[in-house]
């Protein structure tokens, strides 16, 4: 069943990782109007509670306001919201409502290092205001949270610890300045059209994603194979295809059942094909594992034991089959699978050239056939493959794993002029 359409707002989103872009991109498959705000911040004009299943966003606040990145230009910020009374607040402003009860907590964040501001001083001088308004303070178990974050301009993104990011251009981001330069700021809320290095957004914690993948590391599995996904990264993937309550999502290369396993617990229903056998009774172990409840490839119910980020993981079904000649009915997108992503093969030396880009070139034209949406990750671009596929590239993403090793992230769609999908 379809959730609820994102709850109306403006939010302060948390970025994870060295990758903003990336990290937007997931989080438009549960915010709208995601638009760049500093580096490692983000804004949004809606969530869902599919925030709590992001990988790359790890915090969403609802917006008091923005400014300088100065304690002082906070405090005045967080002082002239607290003092506007029920009925009596400017056209426009974010200032939470004077009924908020309940005891309160403030945390500040020098978000990536970047603005040298004092943390605790902030968090001492911003409860301080909201003592003086009433609120009575607790460090420990909080009613409210009120986030002050200070974060450079955007585009501090740091390319060299493990990410990179080019291709299709996002018009969005603004060029990349250093750290003590300037941006303007004009039209800004709270700014004054003034400049300044970068922000400070405070914001009372709604929502934070569930923290939990370090539970399955790649090694830590029960089935486990070298290449492996990282699950932080297939988590997102999965999030980007449009994995969620209701939705069906098709792996046709799943190998361990990684992206099935990050697809089933924000609440995708997940089909993994592979084929080989091994693979397919080891990602049914795995599955069996992590949901709680899964299907192997002899269609056999089992139980396991993890929650996921949904209210409940989603159905699996793995079984052995040819990602080029899917045993799935459909044409033109139109069938039971509402996206398909996936890890497409590497250019081993049991690889020629020749073979591996017939083999992921039919395997794309089999995905554009059953689903409207895909994302595929490779060792090299597939570029042309899917678009020869019939699919239109929307976005490309080239994250470093480790040395000279680059996955390249295809995010495909069959409708092109198609809106970002956060319903």
């Amino acid at each position: 069943m379809p959730d609820a359409a994102p709850t109306p707002g403006v939010y302060v989103l948390e970025l994870g990782g060295q990758d903003d872009r990336f990290a937007r991109r997931e989080a438009e498959s549960a915010c709208s109007a995601v638009e760049p705000l500093g580096t490692g911040l983000a804004t949004a004009r809606g969530v869902t509670d599919r925030v709590r299943g992001l990988a790359f966003t790890q915090r969403a606040a609802e917006l008091v306001g923005r400014t300088a990145p100065r304690i002082e230009d906070a405090v005045t910020l967080l002082d002239a919201a607290a003092l506007d009374s029920v009925g009596q607040r400017p056209t426009g402003s974010r200032a939470p409502p004077d009924d908020r009860e309940g005891s309160v907590r403030v945390r500040a964040r020098d978000v990536r290092g970047l603005t040298d501001i004092d943390t605790k001083r902030a968090e001492r001088e911003l409860g301080q205001v909201l003592v003086d308004r009433g609120f009575e303070v607790d460090l420990e178990d909080p009613d409210h949270e009120l986030r002050a974050l200070f974060a450079a301009p955007p585009g501090h993104d740091d390319d060299d610890d493990g990410t990179v990011t080019i291709g299709i251009d996002d018009e969005r981001d603004v060029e990349v300045v250093e750290h003590d330069g300037a941006v303007d700021t004009d039209g800004l809320e709270g700014l004054g059209g003034d400049t300044a290095p970068g922000v400070c957004a405070l914001g009372w914690l709604t929502a934070e994603s569930r923290r939990d993948f370090g539970d399955r590391q790649p090694t830590d599995k029960p089935f486990f194979q070298p290449g492996s996904m990282d699950p932080l990264l297939a988590r997102a993937l999965a999030n980007i295809a449009g994995a969620r309550p209701g939705r069906t999502l098709l792996d046709p290369m799943c190998g361990t059942g990684g992206l099935l396993a990050e697809g089933a617990l924000v609440g995708a229903d997940v089909v993994g094909v592979d084929a080989q056998w091994k693979m397919v009774r080891g990602a049914s172990e795995n599955l069996e594992h992590y949901l709680g409840d899964s299907t192997d490839a002899d269609g056999d119910e089992s139980a396991g034991g993890l929650s996921g980020a949904a209210e409940s993981p989603g159905e699996a079904a793995v079984c052995r089959g040819d990602a080029r000649r899917l045993p799935i009915a459909g044409e033109d997108g139109e069938g039971p699978i509402d996206a398909v992503v996936f890890d497409a093969p590497y250019g081993r030396q049991s690889w020629a050239s020749d073979e591996l880009s017939a083999v992921v070139g039919d395997a794309l034209a089999e995905a554009r056939r059953v689903a409207r949406r895909a994302v595929v990750v490779g060792d090299r671009p597939w570029t042309e493959a899917a678009e020869t596929a019939g699919w239109t590239v929307t976005d490309r993403f080239d994250r470093r794993v480790h040395g000279s090793l680059v996955r390249h992230i295809l995010v495909l769609t069959a409708d092109p002029d198609a809106a970002p999908d956060t319903g």
